[in-house]
Protein backbone atom coordinates (compact mmCIF):
# COMPACT_ATOMS: atom_id res chain seq x y z
CA UNK A 1 0.00 0.00 0.00
CA UNK A 2 2.08 2.71 -1.14
CA UNK A 3 0.27 6.00 0.78
CA UNK A 4 0.48 3.61 3.58
CA UNK A 5 4.05 2.63 3.27
CA UNK A 6 5.24 6.52 2.50
CA UNK A 7 3.70 7.63 5.86
CA UNK A 8 5.31 5.17 7.58
CA UNK A 9 8.72 5.99 6.56
CA UNK A 10 8.22 9.71 6.03
CA UNK A 11 8.08 8.80 9.66
CA UNK A 12 10.82 6.74 10.66
CA UNK A 13 13.24 9.30 8.50
CA UNK A 14 11.86 11.83 10.80
CA UNK A 15 12.72 10.17 13.79
CA UNK A 16 15.51 9.33 13.04
CA UNK A 17 16.95 12.77 12.01
CA UNK A 18 15.27 14.07 14.84
CA UNK A 19 17.12 11.43 17.22
CA UNK A 20 13.37 10.71 18.42
CA UNK A 21 12.45 13.93 19.17
CA UNK A 22 15.48 15.49 20.98
CA UNK A 23 17.25 17.63 18.18
CA UNK A 24 15.21 20.85 18.70
CA UNK A 25 16.84 22.18 15.88
CA UNK A 26 15.35 19.53 13.43
CA UNK A 27 11.69 19.85 15.13
CA UNK A 28 11.52 23.65 14.83
CA UNK A 29 10.61 23.21 11.07
CA UNK A 30 8.18 20.39 11.61
CA UNK A 31 6.20 21.89 15.04
CA UNK A 32 3.16 24.43 14.24
CA UNK A 33 4.75 26.94 15.56
CA UNK A 34 8.39 27.84 14.63
CA UNK A 35 10.09 27.21 18.32
CA UNK A 36 13.09 29.79 17.46
CA UNK A 37 10.42 32.46 18.12
CA UNK A 38 7.90 30.92 19.97
CA UNK A 39 7.27 32.61 23.49
CA UNK A 40 4.85 30.59 24.70
CA UNK A 41 1.57 32.67 23.50
CA UNK A 42 -0.71 31.25 21.16
CA UNK A 43 -0.68 34.43 19.51
CA UNK A 44 3.42 33.45 19.06
CA UNK A 45 2.27 30.50 17.61
CA UNK A 46 0.57 31.18 14.60
CA UNK A 47 3.59 33.64 13.04
CA UNK A 48 5.11 31.11 11.24
CA UNK A 49 1.56 30.51 9.66
CA UNK A 50 0.86 33.66 9.11
CA UNK A 51 4.33 33.71 6.63
CA UNK A 52 2.76 31.35 4.38
CA UNK A 53 4.65 27.62 6.32
CA UNK A 54 1.35 26.00 5.93
CA UNK A 55 2.84 22.70 5.58
CA UNK A 56 3.40 23.00 9.97
CA UNK A 57 -0.37 22.44 10.38
CA UNK A 58 0.65 19.34 8.83
CA UNK A 59 3.63 17.67 9.64
CA UNK A 60 3.40 17.17 13.41
CA UNK A 61 2.33 14.18 12.52
CA UNK A 62 5.39 13.24 11.62
CA UNK A 63 7.47 13.91 15.01
CA UNK A 64 7.44 10.89 17.55
CA UNK A 65 9.27 10.85 21.26
CA UNK A 66 10.43 7.60 21.83
CA UNK A 67 10.53 4.61 20.31
CA UNK A 68 7.59 3.06 21.84
CA UNK A 69 5.84 6.00 20.82
CA UNK A 70 6.64 5.18 17.03
CA UNK A 71 6.38 1.36 17.22
CA UNK A 72 2.76 1.94 18.54
CA UNK A 73 1.68 4.62 16.03
CA UNK A 74 3.06 2.68 13.05
CA UNK A 75 1.96 -0.21 13.69
CA UNK A 76 -1.77 0.90 13.54
CA UNK A 77 -1.30 3.27 10.79
CA UNK A 78 0.18 -0.56 8.95
CA UNK A 79 -3.25 -1.94 9.83
CA UNK A 80 -5.47 0.76 10.05
CA UNK A 81 -4.34 3.00 7.28
CA UNK A 82 -3.16 -0.44 4.88
CA UNK A 83 -7.04 -1.48 5.72
CA UNK A 84 -8.34 1.39 4.28
CA UNK A 85 -5.98 1.76 1.08
CA UNK A 86 -7.22 -1.48 0.04
CA UNK A 87 -10.76 -1.55 0.99
CA UNK A 88 -11.30 1.47 -0.32
CA UNK A 89 -8.89 3.89 -1.81
CA UNK A 90 -5.31 6.09 -1.49
CA UNK A 91 -7.74 9.34 -2.24
CA UNK A 92 -9.82 8.39 0.88
CA UNK A 93 -6.70 7.86 3.25
CA UNK A 94 -5.01 11.00 2.35
CA UNK A 95 -7.85 12.96 3.32
CA UNK A 96 -8.50 11.41 6.04
CA UNK A 97 -4.69 11.84 7.07
CA UNK A 98 -5.04 15.60 5.84
CA UNK A 99 -8.48 16.51 7.52
CA UNK A 100 -7.50 15.06 10.84
CA UNK A 101 -3.83 16.07 10.82
CA UNK A 102 -4.79 19.44 10.38
CA UNK A 103 -7.66 19.59 12.89
CA UNK A 104 -5.91 17.56 15.56
CA UNK A 105 -2.94 19.51 15.79
CA UNK A 106 -4.31 22.91 15.70
CA UNK A 107 -6.46 22.03 18.53
CA UNK A 108 -4.01 20.28 20.75
CA UNK A 109 -1.57 23.28 20.09
CA UNK A 110 -4.37 25.69 21.11
CA UNK A 111 -6.14 23.08 24.28
CA UNK A 112 -3.87 20.71 26.09
CA UNK A 113 -5.83 19.30 28.55
CA UNK A 114 -6.25 15.96 31.05
CA UNK A 115 -7.81 15.40 34.16
CA UNK A 116 -5.02 15.76 36.50
CA UNK A 117 -3.24 18.86 35.11
CA UNK A 118 -6.61 20.22 34.10
CA UNK A 119 -6.24 22.83 31.03
CA UNK A 120 -3.38 24.56 29.46
CA UNK A 121 -2.79 26.21 26.23
CA UNK A 122 -0.69 26.81 23.36
CA UNK A 123 1.08 23.70 23.16
CA UNK A 124 3.71 24.12 20.73
CA UNK A 125 6.06 21.24 21.09
CA UNK A 126 3.63 18.05 20.40
CA UNK A 127 3.34 15.63 17.65
CA UNK A 128 2.58 12.42 16.39
CA UNK A 129 0.46 10.08 14.21
CA UNK A 130 -1.79 9.05 16.96
CA UNK A 131 -4.51 11.75 16.11
CA UNK A 132 -4.44 10.53 12.77
CA UNK A 133 -4.30 6.37 13.67
CA UNK A 134 -7.23 7.41 16.20
CA UNK A 135 -9.30 8.76 13.15
CA UNK A 136 -8.56 5.79 10.82
CA UNK A 137 -10.24 3.95 13.98
CA UNK A 138 -13.46 5.92 14.12
CA UNK A 139 -13.87 5.58 10.06
CA UNK A 140 -13.29 1.96 9.76
CA UNK A 141 -15.15 1.21 12.87
CA UNK A 142 -18.42 3.49 11.10
CA UNK A 143 -18.36 2.05 8.16
CA UNK A 144 -17.43 -1.92 9.11
CA UNK A 145 -20.89 -0.97 11.41
CA UNK A 146 -23.08 1.21 9.20
CA UNK A 147 -21.83 0.78 5.41
CA UNK A 148 -23.85 -2.72 4.73
CA UNK A 149 -21.24 -3.29 1.65
CA UNK A 150 -18.05 -2.46 3.53
CA UNK A 151 -16.89 -6.41 4.29
CA UNK A 152 -15.04 -4.66 7.51
CA UNK A 153 -15.72 -5.43 10.90
CA UNK A 154 -13.41 -3.88 13.59
CA UNK A 155 -13.35 -6.59 16.74
CA UNK A 156 -15.03 -5.03 19.84
CA UNK A 157 -12.14 -5.81 22.15
CA UNK A 158 -9.99 -3.71 19.65
CA UNK A 159 -11.87 -0.67 19.85
CA UNK A 160 -13.03 -1.03 23.56
CA UNK A 161 -9.24 -1.47 24.09
CA UNK A 162 -8.55 1.89 21.36
CA UNK A 163 -11.22 3.55 23.62
CA UNK A 164 -9.97 2.65 27.15
CA UNK A 165 -6.34 3.81 26.47
CA UNK A 166 -8.05 6.81 25.26
CA UNK A 167 -9.59 7.63 29.02
CA UNK A 168 -6.73 6.37 30.46
CA UNK A 169 -4.33 8.93 28.83
CA UNK A 170 -7.11 11.51 29.08
CA UNK A 171 -6.54 10.75 33.12
CA UNK A 172 -3.39 12.19 32.98
CA UNK A 173 -1.90 8.79 34.90
CA UNK A 174 0.10 8.10 31.54
CA UNK A 175 2.36 11.46 31.36
CA UNK A 176 2.09 14.06 28.77
CA UNK A 177 -0.35 12.92 26.05
CA UNK A 178 -1.59 14.72 23.27
CA UNK A 179 -5.23 14.12 24.89
CA UNK A 180 -6.95 17.04 21.96
CA UNK A 181 -5.79 15.30 19.30
CA UNK A 182 -6.45 11.82 20.08
CA UNK A 183 -10.55 13.00 20.59
CA UNK A 184 -10.35 15.24 17.33
CA UNK A 185 -9.09 12.73 15.39
CA UNK A 186 -11.43 10.01 16.58
CA UNK A 187 -14.08 11.93 16.09
CA UNK A 188 -13.02 13.23 12.49
CA UNK A 189 -12.91 9.79 11.92
CA UNK A 190 -16.33 8.82 13.58
CA UNK A 191 -18.07 11.51 11.44
CA UNK A 192 -16.36 10.66 8.40
CA UNK A 193 -17.10 7.09 8.91
CA UNK A 194 -20.86 7.18 9.40
CA UNK A 195 -21.39 9.85 6.75
CA UNK A 196 -19.82 7.92 4.03
CA UNK A 197 -21.59 5.08 5.38
CA UNK A 198 -24.98 6.66 5.29
CA UNK A 199 -24.32 7.66 1.55
CA UNK A 200 -23.59 4.52 0.56
CA UNK A 201 -27.39 3.25 2.07
CA UNK A 202 -28.69 6.09 0.53
CA UNK A 203 -27.55 5.16 -2.73
CA UNK A 204 -28.63 1.57 -2.13
CA UNK A 205 -32.18 2.69 -1.17
CA UNK A 206 -32.11 4.63 -4.62
CA UNK A 207 -30.98 1.82 -6.51
CA UNK A 208 -33.51 -0.68 -4.84
CA UNK A 209 -36.57 1.73 -5.70
CA UNK A 210 -35.61 2.33 -9.65
CA UNK A 211 -35.52 -1.15 -9.76
CA UNK A 212 -37.97 -2.15 -12.80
Amino acid sequence: MPVTAALIAVSVVVAMVSNLGHDKNVLTWLTLSDLRHYDGTIASGWLALQQGQLWRVVTPIFIHFGIIHILFNMLWLKDLGGLIEARWSWRTLIILVLVSAILSNVSQFIIDWDFKHGLRTANALSGGMSGVVFALLGYVWMRGRLDPTSGVRLNQGVVLMMLAWLVLCMSGMMGSVANTAHAVGLLVGVLSGAWSALAVRARLRVSTTDEP
